[in-house]
């Protein structure tokens, strides 16, 4: 199959997202440190029930979340979820991540990557609350 990557609406939303976050820290406030990028990722496919439940159920409250914008979503899918854990599905700067995946396989995962490092590694619709959890601490 065809590798399902980034749509080129996904680059625009992250490169605003990107964009924005630089405005408001300098606009705020400008003597503050900018904090370190924080990147959450879901691993998952179109073949996986659970994973179609939790975007089903979860994903747009996720989007209207504060947390939301203040991170860089990115999915992980492949045709088939089995194949998400394979190197051609990490592009580029997600290479380094998918080499700290101590288990790669299951699915939906849900990482956050704090300055290139996953601080968070949680598996299963019923784990997203604890990812929620671990970006809001990081987030303070």
């Amino acid at each position: 199959g065809v590798p399902c990557g980034p749509t080129l609406a996904d680059m625009n939303r992250r490169a605003l997202l990107f964009a924005g976050h630089a405005v408001a820290a300098t606009a705020v406030a400008p003597a503050r440190a900018v904090p370190a990028e924080i990147r959450v990722i879901l691993i998952g496919g179109p073949d996986c029930p659970p994973c179609v439940r939790w975007k089903r159920e979860y994903l747009a409250a996720w989007i209207a979340s504060p947390e939301f914008r203040q991170v860089a979503w990115e999915e992980v899918e492949a045709a088939h979820f089995r194949e998400a854990y394979q190197e051609r599905y990490w592009p580029g700067d997600l290479a380094p991540i998918l080499a700290q995946i101590p288990r790669k396989s299951g699915a939906p995962r849900f990482l956050i990557v704090q300055s290139g490092r996953i601080v968070s590694n949680h598996l299963g619709v019923s784990n997203w609350a604890s990812t929620l959890e671990d970006l809001r601490k990081l987030l303070g």
